[in-house]
């Protein structure tokens, strides 16, 4: 009914239109003739949504159902602008992405009148200020990188540009972050997209990434090529190399750029031809075991003239994390750094399914990772670094509690070089010019002007990093502590990170390894990646599983108190029972 009665009055409104510019001809009668137009191409518009097959609200409802795709393709910008709250955005929130806003360009971050978060939500997690505030440092923190078998160490910032590659960014995008990297005197991350000439361009320190495909660094036929990648990686600006074996937006999947968005400027730095898909494999070829993975560590090593050479990762298997630890005490072999990738992290487009419900949120992937280096020894030779949703100097603090040594950030980075986080990352279409190739859009992202916010965010964030440390009562990294950080567990109670999770001692996994973690680790095979160990009984999915790292809160009425373990009490993440001088490579 409701199509008959619209095109009926379109019709009648048509016709009336018509007769008024018959009759009107000699004094204006050209106006109403545009309305005839207007309503007669309304009338064509209608027929077509009757016929159509495709959208069924059309074609019940012809005109005013284009209403609800208009309302659809605005929706987001009406959220973001209209609806949302300060704290409600995601993945992030108002009140952060102004934090980042407002530090880019050096203005004024603070906010007036108390936070709008709930303090007493459960979940809500806080740090602990000192009655004794010290005075802030005032040079910037750095992080020794480099194991004793590195004859390059490199010490890096806190904070730092994390993996994006040319192809996903613009050479615009890539251009601002690395003048403003050469600015601050921080790393700038390459992605696995190969070291092309905007990350070269204002000479800002490189971690250079090496992922499946082998980009800037192959033969052909898609396999590592040791010659290229050896005069590449001894450039002087290259001050690390990470293999990535998986990244948080879609852990253990490859991608395929289509042979349609592969440029020739693309072409050049990946090594690829034109005409033909760029493909990385989920994989690499390379090596396909623990044992496997250090000798190619050893190799680039060599290559590079003895740069530090790390590995990156989000976190799945815990029995795969034990297996690269066993790698390492069997070959003699040790990464120089690792760097945990969180699940809630991702510049580029992944599917949903990879996004919401595949791998490790950082939070628990750093603290495994953590332990594990922690009671298989060999924690004092790796730095770890934090890479996911780092944003704000209580976000770095927070990591290093939990075990981080050093952080990168991708999306804050991106914000800084004017992202609005329009979420258009893959279709080449981003409206500010960071994620795209398309010339006309990217010309809008002015370097110069960009570089300089990198460089301010940059500085502006590790500065009040420094400065809450101070209000905590340090003079450096290395004083943090888990009892620091507190997570308020139910409505009445809080827990320090000391007592709500199981910290491994130091050797623990070599000496005795506890209930836990004992099947793991007894499984874990430097020859093998993968949970591959027959079970021991059969029982139905879901029962009587044991969290492995998290020990759940107690009631804090009912529940005895938990006492520390030892007279070493509960190990904080960088005790002074294995460390006496502190955390080291963390200097001012």
């Amino acid at each position: 009914m409701m199509r008959i009665v619209v095109l009926l009055f379109l019709g009648v409104l048509a016709t009336g239109f018509v007769v008024t510019a018959i009759l009107a001809s000699t004094s204006g009668g050209w106006v109403w003739w545009i309305l005839v137009a207007l309503t007669g191409l309304l009338v064509l518009l209608g027929v077509r949504d009757l016929l159509q097959k495709k959208h069924a609200i059309l074609r019940n409802f012809p005109i005013v159902g284009h209403a609800r795709y208009l309302f659809e393709f605005i929706r987001p910008e009406i959220q973001q602008y209209f609806i949302e709250r300060n704290t409600d955005g995601k993945p992030f929130d108002r009140d952060t992405r102004s934090l980042v806003y407002a530090r880019a360009k050096g203005a004024d971050s603070h906010k007036a009148f108390g936070t709008e978060r709930d303090v007493n939500a459960i979940g809500h997690e806080y740090l602990l200020q000192s009655v004794a505030p010290v005075a802030p440092p005032t040079s910037q923190f750095r992080v020794k990188v480099g194991s004793s078998q590195c004859t390059q160490p490199y010490e890096i910032s806190l904070m730092n540009v994390s993996s994006m590659s040319f192809g996903a960014l613009s050479a615009n995008a890539v251009l601002a972050m690395n003048k403003g990297a050469e600015m601050g005197e921080f790393v700038h991350e390459t992605g696995e997209g190969g070291l092309t000439k905007y990350h070269l361009e204002y000479g800002a320190d490189l971690f250079w990434e090496i992922g499946s495909g082998y980009f800037g660094c192959r033969t052909p036929e898609g396999r590592f090529n040791p010659e290229t990648f050896a005069a590449k990686a001894k450039h002087k600006n290259v001050k690390g190399i990470t293999i990535k074996l998986s990244q948080g937006a879609k852990p253990g999947l490859g991608g395929v750029l289509p042979a349609a968005k592969v440029t020739a400027e693309i072409a050049e730095a990946r090594e690829v031809p034109m005409g033909e898909d760029c493909i990385s494999p989920a994989s690499h070829a390379e090596f396909s075991t623990p044992r496997e993975l250090m000798h190619f560590v050893a190799r680039l090593r060599e290559l590079s003239g003895g740069k530090p050479v790390g590995i990156k990762f989000c976190v799945g298997s815990r029995t795969d994390v034990m297996a690269i630890c066993k790698g390492m005490l069997e070959t003699g072999i040790v990464v120089d750094f690792i760097t945990v990738d969180g699940a809630e992290g991702g510049t580029g487009a992944a599917p949903l399914e990879y996004e919401d419900h595949v791998g490790a949120p950082l939070t628990e992937g750093l603290m495994l990772v953590h332990n594990t280096l922690v009671g298989a020894g060999l924690r004092d030779e790796i730095r770890l670094a934090a890479a996911g949703k780092i944003a704000s100097g209580s976000d770095i603090i927070k990591r290093l509690i939990q075990g981080a040594d050093f952080t990168f950030s991708a999306r804050s980075m991106m914000m800084a070089t004017g992202c609005i986080q329009a979420q258009q990352c893959h279709t080449n279409h981003c409206p500010v010019g960071v994620a795209t190739q398309n010339k006309r859009l990217m010309r809008a992202l002015d370097v110069e002007d960009k570089g300089h916010r990198v460089y301010n965010y940059h500085r502006l964030t590790v500065t009040e990093s420094a400065q809450i440390m101070a209000s905590m009562g340090l003079t450096s990294p290395t004083q943090l502590n888990t009892r620091m950080l507190r997570r308020r567990v139910n409505l009445q109670s809080t827990r320090s990170y000391a007592s709500l999770f199981h910290w491994l001692r130091p050797g623990e996994l070599l000496d005795d390894a506890p209930g836990s973690w004992k099947e793991d680790w007894d499984e874990a095979d430097a020859d093998h990646f993968g949970e591959h160990a027959p079970l021991h009984f059969e029982e139905p999915l879901g029962v009587g599983i044991e969290p492995a790292l998290v020990r759940e809160p107690q009631d804090a009425v009912s529940a005895p108190r938990i006492e520390p373990r030892d007279s070493a009490k509960v190990r904080p993440v960088h005790s002074d029972v294995t460390r006496p001088e502190g955390r080291p490579g963390a200097e001012n």
